[in-house]
């Protein structure tokens, strides 16, 4: 008899809801949670993502307007991804002042000071042809190449006023490059969200129509992480925090919640998780079919992102997910 005490007790606890919240492990509020906003060069409005249900690309009123929504919600920050009118081999758009991201930026801080502003850095969503970074003459990556003009981007959006830039290519050297070049220009205290472990994943697709970042030939094998690899995400995290990241990711989220708890346990660095765009629809097809209730499968995945590690959850989901929890 004595030995059923325990399994008891743990029932009355699970039967008691105000005690059940007391005990809880790991807890889920909007301040945990990041909105990612594509914004659009020359668009007036919004337009739907037809990938994506329940996404848009964003004009840069719009954007303000998202913003301040997630805001008042409690969703302390969001992320950009800039969509430019016109494209080029070396994605010159992503650097230029007057850029989507920049203008976003400065309107966005101008609206709604005490929202963070994150923006994402790379070249995928400039160059015609979708990869993020400089090509070498017979197509391939020029890793060192690159490393200037993302640079160059960072610093750019760190002059618009962003509170945070997050370098997404994968390049090797990057974050140093990054911290080198922020430092120079007087951005020694902007931080540096490194995208560490970003897997070259399925799970990207709906994304990529999104931004328009699909490659136009060949994939991103050669600079993106191989989905079977968990000790070199460990590396590639040392690597990162070495060259001076605040902050690294894992991405995407749910395929590698493994992932995310070793680079916790590893690191105890702020870690972050991105809850991608392959990721959102898979939940929201379901919902559509009837197959699961939205809310509870939602609120289910971001605890367990949560519980796995991550200080930070970016989701499509952030504006819901936070009327939900209030």
């Amino acid at each position: 008899m004595p030995a059923a005490f325990p399994a008891t007790r743990l029932r009355r606890l699970r039967r008691t809801g105000a005690l059940r919240d007391l005990v809880r492990e790991t807890t889920l509020a909007p301040s945990d949670l990041v909105l990612p906003l594509f914004v659009q060069e020359g668009l007036e409005g919004r337009t739907p993502i037809a990938s994506m249900p329940g996404v848009d690309r964003h004009g840069l009123a719009s954007a303000v307007q998202e913003a301040g929504e997630a805001l008042a919600l409690g969703v302390p920050a969001v992320i950009l991804f800039g969509i430019p009118a016109e494209k080029d081999a070396d994605g010159t758009g992503a650097w230029d002042d007057e850029g989507a991201v920049q203008l976003a930026t400065r309107a966005i801080k101008a609206a709604h000071p005490e929202l963070l502003v994150i923006t994402d850095v790379c070249l995928c969503e400039y160059t015609d042809h979708g990869h993020c970074g400089r090509l070498t003459a017979d197509g391939t990556v020029d890793n060192d190449a690159s490393l200037e003009l993302l640079a160059r981007t960072a610093v750019s959006h760190a002059r618009a006023g962003a509170d945070a830039v997050a370098p997404s290519d994968m390049m090797d050297g990057r974050v140093g490059a990054l911290r080198t070049a922020l430092d120079a220009e007087g951005f020694s205290e902007t931080p540096i969200i490194a995208y560490s472990a970003k897997y070259a994943s399925a799970f990207y697709g709906p994304f990529r129509e999104a931004a328009g970042s699909t490659p136009s030939f060949g994939d991103r094998k050669s600079y993106q992480m191989d989905p079977a690899n968990a000790e070199e995400a460990l590396r590639e995290v040392a690597l990162d925090v070495e060259e001076g990241a605040d902050m690294v990711m894992v991405k995407p989220a749910v395929p590698y919640l493994d992932v995310l708890w070793r680079v916790k346990q590893q690191t105890r660095m702020p870690l972050v998780a991105y809850h991608v765009g392959g990721e959102y629809v898979m939940i929201k097809a379901a919902a559509a079919a009837g197959h699961m209730d939205e809310r509870t499968t939602v609120l289910e995945t971001l605890t367990s992102i949560r519980r796995a590690g991550a200080d930070i959850v970016i989701t499509y989901y952030a504006k819901d997910a936070a009327q939900w929890l209030q």
